[in-house]
């Protein structure tokens, strides 16, 4: 009878660690990706006017874009240097040809892809998010007019402990975004430094006091108390923007892939807790009129649904699947030709 080896190495296979689901690094780095844009375009928010790149002056009497002074033309009418044909072209060209042009590309790219100014680079939108977040923490709402507060589950699986002692953070946060908001606004008609020199010093004049006193008051009331109502209801930009959007049947959507809604069963309605404008994603375009294409709802139904080898049930659809409001990935050749 032989005798057992002695000397025999024992192998142990390596198995390669598995990677990270490919759509949900996709959908990481695009909320980091609107995060990066958000917080730049509010710090250009606040610079702009101190390096003269778009304000207009009160002092001077003239607008300034990208550190030149801006005029309509209307002082070589007024000094007799130009006829009023001409003076009428430097107006036209002045001012109405580069608003209409700004004008102009924000409504295509909403009519093309959403509110994609409101929820990637609006300073207002940013703040509606922050004091969301604060406001979750401290009552277990959005906003003081939910109905009732939302799970304190999160999508990744963990839990946020809500308390009320984080009202103290809320207000004065608001308070805070209200007085910069305030004293920003000013510096867009007035020169700067002059603004900031008399803040720093204590020193503001009286006009200066009753313009940052009122706007911080009045727009800590809206962050408090009706920031979603204005993004809904009375900002124009956001208004023209949404209705672009509803005009093209083919722009970009949030869809549901209403096929596989039985997986919805094993969700808490993540998607409906999470969107910062208080909407709920599944629902049809009609019901989704204010979307700010944050992505927020389909970032949390894509974490909700990690373990799913049939992936996320929302994912922004175009064209075809946007007139159905539904991807159409996965369906069967039947309901395609159903559809």
């Amino acid at each position: 009878m032989a005798e057992p080896a002695t000397n025999v190495r024992r192998v142990i296979p390596l198995v390669p660690v598995g990677t990270a689901n490919p759509e949900a690094v996709r959908k990481s780095e695009r909320q980091a990706a609107r995060l990066l844009a958000q917080a730049s375009f509010f710090m250009l928010f606040i610079m702009a006017p101190v390096f003269d790149l778009l304000r207009y002056d009160l002092v001077a009497g003239h607008a300034w874009l990208l550190g030149h002074p801006w005029q309509a033309g209307l002082e070589s009418l007024s000094s007799g240097r130009s006829s009023a044909l001409e003076a009428g072209l430097d107006v036209l060209l002045r001012v109405f040809v580069p608003i209409l042009a700004v004008g102009g590309a924000l409504l295509y790219v909403a009519w093309r892809w959403g509110r994609l100014y409101c929820g990637w680079l609006c300073p207002h939108f940013s703040v509606v998010e922050t004091i969301n977040r604060l406001m979750r923490r401290a009552s277990g709402k959005h906003s003081i007019w939910d109905k009732r507060p939302v799970p304190a589950r999160n999508p990744d699986g963990t839990s946020t402990r809500y308390d009320a002692r984080w009202w103290f953070v809320v207000v004065p946060c608001a308070i805070a975004f209200a007085f910069l908001w305030a004293v920003v606004l000013l510096t867009y008609l007035l020169p700067p430094f002059e603004v900031y020199g008399n803040l720093l010093h204590g020193t503001p004049t009286r006009n200066q006091t009753i313009f940052i006193t009122a706007g911080t008051a009045l727009l800590s009331i809206e962050f408090l108390f009706a920031r979603h109502l204005f993004c809904r209801y009375a900002c124009a930009v956001g208004l023209f923007q949404s209705l672009a959007w509803m005009s093209n049947r083919d722009a970009m959507v949030v869809g549901f892939r209403r096929e596989r809604a039985a997986d919805c069963a094993s969700c808490y309605s993540a998607c409906d807790h999470v969107c910062p404008m208080r909407l709920k994603p599944r629902n049809v375009k009609q019901a989704m009129f204010t979307c700010t294409q944050c992505a927020q709802c389909v970032a949390a139904c894509e974490t909700v649904q990690r373990h799913n080898p049939h992936g996320s049930l929302l994912t922004w659809v175009s064209d075809e699947a946007a007139r159905r409001n539904e991807a159409t990935m996965g369906l069967t050749g039947s309901r395609k030709e159903s559809a």
